[in-house]
This record gives structure tokens, sequence and C-alpha cells, in this order.
């Protein structure tokens, strides 16, 4: 696993050994920043169930100014760390060792307007995926964000969330990549 393009492309990612975590593959994450950017310029990003943070990390390679990553497996979040250090994102980067469900809470206190917003829990639960419209009643979704959540290809995800419309639902594999804009 690597950074794909921008400012650290080809960075070596690390992610945890076993089946707590699924790493998104390079080739869905390339496909995946063809289809909302490729490049931003600013903007937060926010990713719930990081487990290598490689989301988050590829969206600041490609320009988006400070991401927050959720994930409650101290493991987990070690690996990230030592990511965001190999590639110099120190500054740029919020880890935040808690359940994605505390993400409204945490956010609202910091004051954050989310950009792009990336949900893809280990499991695959239809529940996790609510959480972004629990993000969106929380008015924490900025007008041209985007929603992105990958998911095993049997699941089908809402066709909207909150004023948030699927736009896109490619099938890479046994996953999907749905993806919502206003």
């Amino acid at each position: 696993m690597r950074v794909v393009a921008g400012s650290r492309k080809g960075t070596p990612l690390k992610s945890l050994a076993g089946n707590i975590t699924r790493p998104t593959s390079d080739k869905v994450k390339e496909s995946i920043f063809n289809m909302i950017g490729p490049y931003f310029e600013g903007g937060i990003a926010v990713e719930l169930f990081g487990g290598s943070g490689s989301l988050s990390i590829e969206s600041l390679s490609r320009g988006a100014e400070k991401a927050y990553i959720f994930e409650k497996n101290p493991r987990a979040c070690s690996i990230i760390r030592e990511n965001i250090e190999k590639c110099h994102l120190e500054e740029a980067v919020h880890i935040v060792k808690a359940d994605a469900r505390n993400a409204v809470k945490t956010l609202t206190a910091a004051n954050v307007e989310i950009d792009l917003l990336f949900i893809d829990p280990p499991y695959a639960e239809e529940k996790y995926y609510e959480l972004a419209e629990v993000l969106i009643q929380a008015d924490l979704m900025t007008d041209q964000a985007i929603i992105v959540c990958e998911h095993d290809k049997h699941l089908v995800l809402p066709e909207q969330f909150g004023q948030f419309m699927k736009t896109k639902s490619p099938i890479y594999g046994n996953s999907a990549i749905s993806i919502y804009t206003k």
C-alpha cells in the first residue's frame, strides 16, 4: 500500500497485520480520487474507521488542508501515527483515538466543517453508514462536501443521506464505493 498521487506520491504505508482492519487497495483508492477530485485546494477530510489512515493521507497529499482520523484500536492508531510521520504530515492530522460514533461531539467541539467524509467500517455493518446522516444533521458538512462510503458490493446503501444524493456506486471486486454530493 502506498500514496498514489500528489506531494507524497509513492510513499509506502503500513497497515495493521491480520483482519482487524481492511485497508483500501491502491487501485480502489486511485479510482475514488479520480471520481472525487482528483486534487483539492484546501478543505478538511474526516476519516471514520481510520485503519491505516491512508484515505486521509491521500487527501492531504492531493491538497486537503487538514484531516481528522477516528480509530478506536490503539494498535491501528500507532500505525496511523507511523504513516503520518513517514509522510511528514504531523501538523495537518488529528488522530482521535475514539469510536467513530463520537465524531459529532469531537468535531463540534473543534468547530470543524467537513469537506470530505470517508466512511469505511471494517466489517461493513449498515448501521455505521448512518453516521453520515448524524454528521449532516449536526450541520458539520459544507455545501460542497463529498461523502465516500466503501462497502461490500452486496450491501445496498440508501440513495440519499439528508440532502446528499448518491451520484456514483461502482464495484471493484468485492467492494463498492458509494459517493454522495449535495
